[in-house]
Order: C-alpha cells, then sequence, then structure tokens
C-alpha cells in the first residue's frame, strides 16, 4: 500500500487517541480516571434537544445550503452582536462541521505552499497539523519563562514575508489563560498594518473565571467587516456541551466566505441538518444552561487548583477560563510524553502530555469531570510520583504496584 508523503507527516491526535486508550481500559473493567478529556459533562440543552427532534419528525433531512441553514445563520448573527458588537449580513457567516472544520477551511482558502502561520506556544494540538495540510509552515513563539504570555516582540521577530496569517485561542487550550486586553489590542494592529489575517479561536469566551470579561479582537479596530483581517471562530461544542453534534462557524469577509463555502461544497456539502437545527435551539434558547456550566467549571477549577498546589515540586499557574490547566512537571520528568504514559499504566490517570502543545515537561489535566475524578486523580497521581508513598496501593480491587520513573 501507498500512503502519500503529506498523510505520513500528520501526527496523530493524542486527545483522541488517549480517549480511545482510557475507554478501552474502561471496557476492560479498569478504573480509570479521565483528566485528558475535552469535553464538558453536562447534558445538551434541552432546547437543542427538542430543536433537534422537530426536525427529525419533519423526516424532511435533506441537503441544506451549503454555508448553513438561514435560520442558523440568522442566530449566529444575532449572536455575534450580542457578544462581539458586530452586525453582519448572512454572506459573513458560513457554518461547518465543528470549530476545527471552520479553521481548517480557512487555512485551505488563504495559505499558499510555504505561507507561514505564526502559533502561540502553548497551542491546541490541531494548529500545526492542520497547517502542514495545506502545504503552510507553522512557526511556534513560545512565551518567555513558561509565562503563558506572549510578547509581540517576538511575534515580530518571528514574521517574514511569508507569514500569512496568526491563530490565537484565548482563553486557551491547553494553559486556561486568558490574555490581556492590551496584548490582543497591539495583535489586531501589528496584523492589520502588515496585512496579515488574525484568526481568532474563541471557543471558550464565555468560560471565563472569577468576574473576567473576555474582549472581542473586533473591538480594536476601526475597519468593518469587509476589510478588517480579523477572523473570527465560534461554535457549540464547548459552551453548551454539544461537543457531538459537531457545528461551527466563522464570520468573516464576504469575498473569504465565498471562498470557504466552495471549498466547503468540495467536501462536505454541508453540514449535518439536525446537528444545525439542535445550534439553532442552543442559541436561541434559555442561555443559563452557559451560566450554570461555567460557574460548575469554576468550582472544579478551585478543586484542582488547591490539590495541585499540595503536591510538591508541581508549578501551576491558575487558569482565567476553559476547564484545562497545565502544570509543570519537568520536577520529575523531562519527558511528559513518558509520564504520561507510567501514570496511565501505574495510576490509571489519563493525562495529555504537554510536548504535543509546545510545552514539554508540562501535562495538560482537564477539570471538566466530577469532583471525585479530579481528587481521586490529582491523589494518584501524587502516589506515583511520591518516593517516600507505599510501593503497592488498591484502587478498588486492583492492586497497583509503582516502578520508578
Amino acid at each position: 500500500m501507498s500512503i502519500s508523503q503529506l498523510a505520513r507527516s500528520i501526527s496523530e491526535s493524542p486527545t483522541l487517541k488517549l480517549n480511545e486508550e482510557a475507554r478501552l481500559l474502561r471496557e476492560k473493567g479498569e478504573p480509570v480516571v479521565h483528566l485528558g478529556a475535552g469535553e464538558p459533562k453536562n447534558k445538551a440543552p434541552i432546547t437543542a434537544i427538542l430543536s433537534s427532534a422537530a426536525r427529525l419528525n419533519t423526516g424532511d433531512i435533506k441537503y441544506v445550503p451549503t454555508d448553513g441553514l438561514p435560520s442558523l445563520k440568522k442566530a449566529i448573527i444575532r449572536y455575534t452582536e450580542e457578544n462581539y458588537g458586530r452586525l453582519v449580513e448572512p454572506e459573513n457567516v458560513i457554518v461547518s462541521t465543528g470549530a476545527k472544520q471552520s479553521i481548517y477551511n480557512i487555512l485551505l482558502s488563504i495559505i499558499d505552499p510555504q505561507d507561514e502561520v505564526i502559533l502561540l506556544a502553548p497551542y491546541w494540538v490541531s494548529y500545526p497539523e492542520m497547517v502542514k495540510m495545506v502545504y503552510g509552515r507553522p512557526v511556534i513563539v513560545k512565551p518567555p519563562n513558561d509565562s503563558y504570555i506572549p510578547r509581540l516582540e517576538d511575534i515580530e521577530e518571528a514574521t517574514s514575508s511569508y507569514t500569512k496569517a496568526i491563530i490565537v485561542n484565548s482563553p486557551n487550550n491547553p494553559s486556561g489563560v486568558m490574555y490581556p486586553e492590551a496584548f490582543i489590542a497591539e495583535l489586531v494592529e501589528f496584523c492589520e498594518s502588515r496585512d496579515i489575517y488574525l484568526i481568532m479561536d474563541d471557543i471558550y469566551h464565555k468560560l471565563v473565571f472569577d468576574g473576567a470579561q473576555f474582549t472581542p479582537a473586533y473591538r480594536y479596530t476601526s475597519r468593518d467587516i469587509e476589510n478588517t483581517r480579523v477572523i473570527v471562530v465560534n461554535g457549540v461544542s464547548k459552551l453548551y456541551g454539544m461537543t457531538g453534534f459537531r457545528i461551527g462557524w466563522v464570520v468573516a469577509s464576504r469575498r473569504l466566505v465565498e471562498v470557504m463555502t466552495n471549498v466547503q461544497a468540495q467536501t462536505t456539502s454541508c453540514p449535518a441538518v439536525v446537528s444545525q437545527a439542535a445550534a439553532e435551539g442552543a442559541l436561541t434558547g434559555v442561555q443559563s444552561t452557559v451560566e450554570n456550566l461555567r460557574l460548575t467549571i469554576q468550582n472544579n477549577r478551585d478543586v484542582i487548583m488547591r490539590e495541585l498546589e499540595t503536591f510538591t515540586g508541581v508549578k501551576v499557574t491558575k487558569p482565567n477560563g476553559t476547564f484545562y490547566c497545565l502544570p509543570d512537571f519537568r520536577a520529575y520528568n523531562g519527558s511528559s510524553v513518558q509520564l504520561a504514559d507510567f501514570l496511565l499504566k501505574k495510576a490509571l490517570v489519563v493525562t495529555v502530555p504537554g510536548r504535543e502543545f509546545g510545552m514539554e515537561g508540562h501535562l495538560r489535566l482537564s477539570y471538566a469531570g466530577s469532583v471525585k475524578d479530579l481528587t481521586e486523580g490529582v491523589k494518584r497521581m501524587k502516589w506515583a510520583l511520591d518516593p517516600n508513598a507505599p510501593n503497592e496501593i488498591y484502587i478498588g480491587d486492583r492492586k497497583m504496584v509503582r516502578d520508578w520513573l
């Protein structure tokens, strides 16, 4: 069998791989604690379920416009006005099969071979791979002293005549850090002065804590939607707990949306109509579900911070949002892949290696699950890494024997 060089160069998604490993262990009856999952545990809003069911009951499940149902686009336009302060037209919106496809469609529409896309470490694992899949070149900019906050001067230094776009995810997966308003403001000005696209991945924009306020990049540009270099990506997966419905969208200029629509027409034709109906129900229904989730996640953040603060040798930055944190475990092992594998095998705890996010020696921990899982997971990690702890413990009926790293 002959496999293309491009396909062979694309790394496997570590998060999906770990999800599968955890699933297989649980099927075997192993008491796995999953601190790697990137999805909230709440149920989809009832308005989403009813809207989806109503569409199913009609039996009219056919092709729909490639760029999305007009009624869903109308809901997205209202959402954009309410949350971003921008009134856009239907021609400025395209609905896709998840925010991940939305980002890929953008990159496929703007990147030529050897064009560069700047990624701010720590970055979401799929960004570099998607850039490579459209024959672009990811350029990684790391923050100073593992602060998780990038500096414009480092971005300027990494910029070249080939730089086509910068991708920003704030609040950030995996660190949970929200970038300062001043940084976003200067980044918008920089991109528009250099004619560089600024792709804002805002998928976590309402999951912020401690009274913090998300500030959209649109606030810092005086250009209209047709001329700004700001492109906004969002979706229903995280805020509404609707990861399986796979609905995301892009707000951009008409010309870019036209190109993306043509790309989508030749790949997926259109997002599933049942999923679009569900997304419309979520966006137009009672929004208290989002606030309830935010409060639950903020409490979970506080729980895992308390647990990690008692963990000798671990450094952790308190997240401002999302449901992730990125503790520094280099005091135990400089290889995050080895460490994650050790914790899975010896403590039955799933974590995600920081190497995949551009931060070697760190582990991404998700606190989207239950408080019980958070406390139990960190407890097991402490046991596995503490040289003074007993060499054997029981997890349920399972005897765990630790070998040293």
